[in-house]
C-alpha cells in the first residue's frame, strides 16, 4: 500500500496514476470521491449559503460510488450512480465547495469506510488528504506532496483554461488559499504530514522525476 497525501493541486492524482501504472498497482483517487459527493450535493440542490447535511447524507446512502478502468485513457474513472462524472467533478464550482463537504464528519466516515474496503488488497496506490494519517496509518510507504500556492494556482489555472472554463488566475489562487486553510483547520481529520511520511516538494520538479523518485522508494521500501 502506497499512501499519497498533500495539499490540493499538487498533482497527487496524476502522480499516483503514473506510479500505479509503473508498479502495476491498483489506483484509487479518494479526492475524486469527495468531489463526487460535492457534485451530488450540487446536483440535488443541497448547496446554498450552507450545506444541507441531512439531505446530502440521505442521498449519499442511496447512491453508489465506484471506479471503473477506462482502457482508452489507461486509468480508473469515477462513477456516481452509474454515470461517469470524471469531467464534471473537475469544475471550479465543485472545487469551490469540496472542502466544505469534506469537513462533514459523517461524509468523511462514510467515505473512509468505503476507501478501506477498496484498499484491503495489497498493491494499491491511494491519494488524498488524510490517507496516511487516518485511512491507512499502517501503509508501507507514505508520501506527502506539496508545492508553493502560486505554482499550484498557475497549474490549475492552465488546466481549467484548456478545458474552456472562464476563470481568472486570481479566482483560482483564492480557491487554492481557501482550500488550504479549510483543509488544515477542519476539526475532522485536518491535513497534516505523518511523522513517517516522505515529503516531496514538486514546485520545480517534473512529473517524470517525481514518479521515478516514488517508484524507487517503493521498490526499496516495499519490495526489499
Amino acid at each position: 500500500m502506497i499512501a499519497i497525501d498533500g495539499h490540493s493541486s499538487t498533482g497527487k492524482s496524476t502522480t499516483a496514476k503514473r506510479v500505479a501504472k509503473a508498479l502495476q498497482y491498483v489506483y484509487i483517487d479518494t479526492g475524486a470521491m469527495y468531489r463526487a459527493v460535492t457534485f451530488l450535493a450540487l446536483q440535488r440542490g443541497f448547496v446554498s449559503s450552507s450545506i444541507d447535511k441531512d439531505g446530502l447524507l440521505a442521498a449519499l446512502e442511496q447512491s453508489s460510488i465506484r471506479f471503473e478502468y477506462n482502457p482508452q485513457v489507461g486509468a480508473s474513472e469515477i462513477y456516481l450512480n452509474g454515470q461517469n462524472i470524471e469531467k464534471e467533478i473537475r469544475s471550479l464550482s465543485v472545487a469551490d465547495h469540496v472542502s466544505e463537504v469534506a469537513k462533514i464528519p459523517e461524509v468523511r466516515a462514510y467515505l473512509v469506510a468505503l476507501q478501506r474496503q477498496m484498499g484491503q488488497e495489497k498493491g494499491v496506490v491511494m491519494d488524498g488528504r488524510d490517507i496516511g494519517m487516518v485511512v491507512f496509518p499502517n501503509a508501507e510507504l507514505k508520501l506527502f506532496m506539496t508545492a508553493s500556492e502560486q505554482i499550484r494556482a498557475q497549474r490549475r489555472f492552465e488546466e481549467l483554461q484548456q478545458k474552456g472554463e472562464k476563470v481568472t488566475f486570481e479566482q483560482v489562487l483564492k480557491n487554492i488559499q481557501e482550500r488550504d486553510y479549510q483543509d488544515t483547520h477542519r476539526k475532522e481529520s485536518p491535513l497534516q504530514k505523518a511523522s513517517d511520511a516522505v515529503e516531496i516538494d514538486n514546485s520545480y520538479t517534473s512529473l517524470d522525476e517525481v514518479v521515478s523518485q516514488i517508484v524507487r522508494l517503493a521498490k526499496e521500501k516495499i519490495k526489499a
